[in-house]
């Protein structure tokens, strides 16, 4: 039973009522069917291998909720603990049951399992999604659940007997298909629908590649798109950047829902979008296409005799039509670095780096692009997923080399991680606060800008925020060498370099000291200034574990320190840290790079205009205070 067919599908507010559910029947008579031959091959007397129905909604949320109270959290910990039950998820001590978990029901007197339910939580809505599996899975992991021993590698003696949750999965492509469904219909109802952008680049002739990255790795929108870059797959009246806003718009007033109350449950408008993607990507609960700008399009458009390739061509399922039109091909490689940063002799900073391959190829037919890719050996990718249009037919040291068939619109070819090149990181330094009574403290900042970087590599915007979550600020006195500071209620922003100034080496070395005052602290133990952002998690913090905590760089009577509320974990009353947000144009940090030259098309065509482009950008650039506690994993 390959591939991926879903029984049900169930959409929750944060008070987890139901706002929206969806049975296939198609599929549910699959797993009946499925159950039934296995009863007749074996005992018939065994009930566990019956066939039992999904419970009615009500009494399934109930199961949930129950889990909920049994695990200490909605994801749960996915880690056995002295109270974990057996045959509760958390017995088999996997974190993947965070996200893959089952549900304890009863159904005419007779309990039973439901598994595998896969959770994906997103804004203010839970999810879930029960693909279609054998039963001799569920009965795999029933048994796993009632086990003493639990964790360990896969050995070769678990290929055969699904001894391990790990050997169960990997026959199980159905979660992969389940969790981007999940992950679809999160954008769906938050009105988050769209594909990657493009925007002119001014350094470009004929126009660059500087994307918004979303997704998997979780980027950050880095810029605003140009409207009518996007090409029409065909001369009809809705362009791609048209269909990507419309179904946004559809399920925009989800965003207003979730301000309004957490009681409340999806709008019409919400409940249409999301059945209008669900009819259309898998009417029968099998999913058929996930793309919803590829889905809106061929609603909208429709089809005509010039959409059919030739008898000898065979479309691909990622290109529903063809496209026609001015050719011209696009790429960009955008990285994002990450970096926690001590200014200590006994931790070692961390840096680490991952990217995006973009491309949109807006060629008729149906040709095979082919793309060499440079990479270096001090920046060799690791861990590179790819588009399913693309296969690697050539990987030597020092060059990748891709061929694909590419589909509509924009698409990220490639992801990977790789390891910083020979140059220094852009942003290096220290941030040191120092409280001088108990209201005031004193900060001294001194940072280095693109150190050994050269040219074409230019620092676009550069900024440093120092965040005070706890604390009201007064006043802020202090004069940066260079740049200009703004102040909130709760943050000291330094912006060192503004958008389109551009840096200049005269200002590679930069330092900013000051004071900082506070308005009294009259409550102490208070709730976070801005409220839980997470009203899922419950506190699973022990009162005797905050006591027993130590932390690297705490001082003797720490231990009391509080957390802050989720929205800023890592802020504790007595951690502070400053975070970097920059971005590079010109080039990359792994110096993996595209010579748009190399570019072949088959069958062979004029060649269209093709242009590259690449940049970096931060994820989490982190500055810990160098005189107070910091976090740290031990080697």
């Amino acid at each position: 039973m390959r591939g991926c067919s879903v029984r049900g599908i169930w959409i929750l507010n944060r008070a987890s009522k139901l706002v929206f559910s969806r049975r296939f029947p198609t599929v549910e008579r699959q797993w009946q069917h499925a159950c039934k031959k296995l009863e007749e091959e074996d005992a018939p007397n065994s009930s566990s291998k019956k066939y039992l129905p999904i419970p009615m909604d009500a009494q399934l949320i109930q199961a949930f909720l129950d889990r909920k109270q049994r695990e200490g959290s909605v994801a749960g910990c996915g880690i056995r603990t002295p109270h974990s039950e057996e045959g509760s998820d958390s017995w088999l001590d996997d974190l993947i049951t965070r996200h893959v978990i089952s549900l304890q029901l009863e159904s005419s007197g007779v309990g039973f399992m439901l598994w595998p339910v896969v959770l994906h939580i997103t804004g203010t809505y839970q999810i879930l999604i029960l693909p279609l599996v054998e039963p001799r899975h569920l009965l795999a992991y029933e048994d796993l659940c009632h086990r003493i021993d639990c964790g360990g590698a896969v050995t070769v003696e678990d290929k055969g007997n699904a001894r391990s949750l790990s050997t169960i999965l990997l026959d199980l492509p159905c979660i992969t298909g389940a969790l981007a469904l999940a992950k679809v219909l999160g954008e769906v109802v938050m009105g988050e629908v769209a594909e990657p952008e493009m925007y002119m680049h001014t350094a470009s002739t004929m126009g660059g590649l500087l994307d918004t990255l979303a997704g998997g790795m979780g980027l950050s929108s880095i810029g605003a798109g140009i409207s009518g870059i996007g090409a029409r797959a065909k001369p009809v009246t809705v362009p791609v950047a048209a269909a990507a806003t419309a179904v946004a718009a559809a399920a925009a007033t989800a965003t207003s829902v979730i301000v309004q109350g957490v009681h409340k449950g999806l709008g019409k408008s919400d409940k249409d979008a999301v059945r209008s993607f669900i009819s259309s990507a898998m009417p029968f609960g099998t999913p058929l296409d996930l793309n919803p700008i590829n889905l809106l399009n061929v609603r909208s458009n429709g089809f005509t005799p010039q959409d059919v390739p030739h008898p000898e061509q065979k479309q691909p399922a990622w290109k529903p039509y063809l496209y026609r039109g001015k050719p011209k091909i696009l790429f960009t490689v955008h990285e994002v670095v990450t970096a926690a940063l001590y200014d200590q002799d006994n931790v070692a900073d961390i840096i680490t780096l991952g990217g995006q391959i973009l491309c949109r190829a807006d060629l008729e037919g149906l040709p095979d692009i082919t793309l060499p890719i440079h990479c270096p050996n001090s920046g060799q990718p690791h861990a590179v997923t790819f588009h399913p249009c693309a296969q690697v037919p050539e990987q030597g040291p020092d060059k990748l080399t891709l061929t694909f068939s590419p589909p509509l619109g924009n698409f990220v070819l490639a992801r990977y991680t790789a390891l910083p090149s020979a140059v220094k990181p852009p942003l290096q330094g220290f941030y040191q606060l120092s409280m001088v009574s108990k209201d005031e403290g004193a900060f001294l900042i001194r940072m280095k800008l693109m150190e050994s970087w050269k040219s074409p590599l230019t620092l676009e915007n550069c900024s440093l925020t120092i965040p005070f979550p706890r604390r009201r600020i007064l006043a802020v006195d202090g004069v940066p060498s260079y740049g200009q500071v703004v102040t909130t209620e709760h943050s000291v922003e330094w912006k060192i370099i503004v958008s389109g100034r551009g840096h200049s080496s005269k200002h590679n070395e930069i330092t900013f000291s000051g004071t900082v005052k506070f308005a009294p602290d009259s409550v102490s133990g208070h709730a976070s200034l801005y409220g839980s952002a997470d009203p899922y998690e419950d506190s699973d913090i022990e009162t005797e574990a905050l006591a027993n905590n130590s932390f690297e760089g705490a001082e003797v009577g720490d231990g009391g320190a509080e957390p802050a509320a989720w929205e800023d974990p890592f802020c504790w009353e007595a951690y502070s840290y400053a975070k970097a947000s920059l971005k590079i144009l010109g080039g990359t940090m792994s110096g993996i790079s595209i010579d748009p030259k190399t570019v072949s098309i088959y069958p062979q065509i004029s060649k269209p205009p093709c242009d590259f482009s690449a940049q970096v950008t931060s994820g989490e650039y982190i500055f810990w205070n160098s005189l107070g506690r910091y976090p740290h994993a031990a080697g």
